[in-house]
């Protein structure tokens, strides 16, 4: 922050003769927060502004005086103090500091802990989350706030996450399971933004040391931070890591320019797809009325070759997670042309008759990509090969992202928040994904086995 203790628009604060509208036009146009004093010099309320001048000038206007929100604060305004800082993320930060110590009536809303918006810091995972939450924890999570605004709040971590690069979703991620290792990242690893610990990019202790930055600039170090990273980053040049150097001195750069972000909330970030393996599959379970959680799902997609050759993909997920392992690719052999009920029969055929032939146990779950008509395909495969499991197949329509499920005439339409779509979508589009690689792979003349580390069926 440029300011390390409060200004006075006056020269002996709380007594001057200085009507507080004329004090609000001497403010300086510049981020910070305004502490409003009764005539006693007490602080009856705390705010913050990207312009100290024109906000506080705002509250001496004829619409502030009726408006019901700042009617009965203005009478009393009889004084204000300011503290600048460098940017709206500090005053944002600092406002929020302020308001828990002093607890200013005006401000007296915010002592309801469940209601206004906090920025929480998970303390006892291997990766740490931070999280937005009007409900905080009780125990292992260190707070921040409570804030004023949802949306300056959402728009703050947004900007602070390109920086520090910390995970915001709610993974339960074990950094000793080896299967995270499979996991598709969300976008915000693909934008640098985070730096994937769901799919275990980044080791927990290079982890905790970018969360101890971020800590360490929430807590109103910025000044003592720039000097440990600058110091971090002389040492990566002297030892010739010089990408991390790069990173340090951009990293740097970016805290210097905070107060060049504008409003805040025109960075809240916009909804990322994740999934959380646990939720998805006990939803799973109870949207499809399964006796148990369905441990090994696997996913089939198409794909045509320059329109007269077809290939698939079969994707294989264990608890919720992608095992490469158990992917397998083929070439659709008695089709000829375009004709996608024909190809799926195939594979489906072809994956089970090996499944029996070699005393392999079926998946748990089936998922087809397609409509009715692909299930109903699948189905009268399956019957054909002596195998009565409706239950066990399931399609998911692309366009209204339907779900149709045996037995049932109409298809489910989950709501886009649930996690049991959510994970259908992730294997559902990595199936897609793993036939669309198997098929430009032909395309280049790529040797058949060996790609993407999975298996071809014969």
């Amino acid at each position: 922050m440029t300011a390390d203790r409060t200004q006075t628009t006056t020269d002996e604060p709380g007594r001057s003769d200085i009507p507080a509208a004329e004090q609000a036009r001497k403010l300086p146009a510049s981020p910070g927060v305004y502490l409003m004093k009764d005539a006693q010099d007490r602080v009856i309320y705390v705010g913050k502004a990207v312009s100290l001048k024109s906000r506080v000038a705002s509250y001496f206007t004829p619409a502030a005086r009726t408006d019901r929100r700042t009617a009965d604060l203005v009478p009393e305004i009889h004084s204000i103090d300011f503290i600048e800082t460098d940017s709206e993320v500090d005053a944002l930060l600092t406002e929020a500091r302020l308001i828990k110590d002093i607890q200013p009536r005006f401000n007296s809303l915010l002592k309801d802990d469940k209601t206004f918006p906090y920025l929480q810091i998970t303390t006892r995972e291997d990766y740490p989350r931070v999280e937005f939450t009007r409900t905080p924890a009780a125990k292992n999570v260190r707070l921040y706030g409570p804030f004023t605004s949802a949306g300056k709040l959402r728009g703050m971590i947004s900007v602070l996450q390109k920086i520090f690069r910390f995970r915001t979703c709610t993974l339960d991620i074990d950094a000793s399971d080896e299967r995270w290792r499979w996991f598709r990242p969300c976008l915000l690893a693909g934008i640098g933004q985070c730096t994937a610990p769901c799919a275990l990019q980044i080791s927990p202790e290079d982890y905790a040391r970018d969360i101890r930055r971020l800590r360490m600039f929430l807590d109103g170090g910025r000044d003592r931070l720039l000097r440990q990273m600058e110091k971090d980053m002389l040492a990566a040049s002297r030892e010739r890591k010089y990408e991390q150097a790069a990173r340090l001195r951009d990293d740097m750069e970016a805290l210097r320019s905070l107060n060049l972000k504008g409003d805040l909330e025109n960075h809240v970030q916009p909804e990322v797809f994740f999934h959380d393996p646990k939720k998805g599959l006990a939803g799973l379970k109870k949207v499809l009325k399964l006796p148990d959680i369905p441990r090994r799902i696997e996913g089939i997609d198409i794909a045509h070759l320059q329109g007269d050759q077809t290939v698939a993909g079969l994707v294989q997920f264990l608890d919720g997670l992608p095992f490469r392992h158990g992917y397998r690719r083929y070439r659709i052999r008695s089709v000829q042309g375009v004709d996608d009920f024909a190809s799926m029969r195939e594979v489906v055929m072809r994956r089970f008759r090996r499944l029996m032939q070699e005393g392999e146990s079926f998946p748990d779950l089936l998922l087809i990509d397609g409509g009715r008509g692909q299930l109903n395909a699948v189905l009268d495969t399956l019957h054909s090969l002596g195998i009565d499991r409706p239950q066990m197949t399931i399609s998911l329509a692309k366009k209204q992202e339907e779900l149709f499920v045996p037995g049932r005439a109409e298809p489910h339409r989950l709501s886009r928040h649930s996690s049991a779509l959510r994970l259908l979508q992730y294997v559902r589009d990595e199936s897609h994904r793993f036939a669309r690689h198997y098929h430009h792979l032909l395309r280049g003349r790529a040797a058949l086995d060996g790609a993407d580390g999975a298996q071809a069926d014969s």
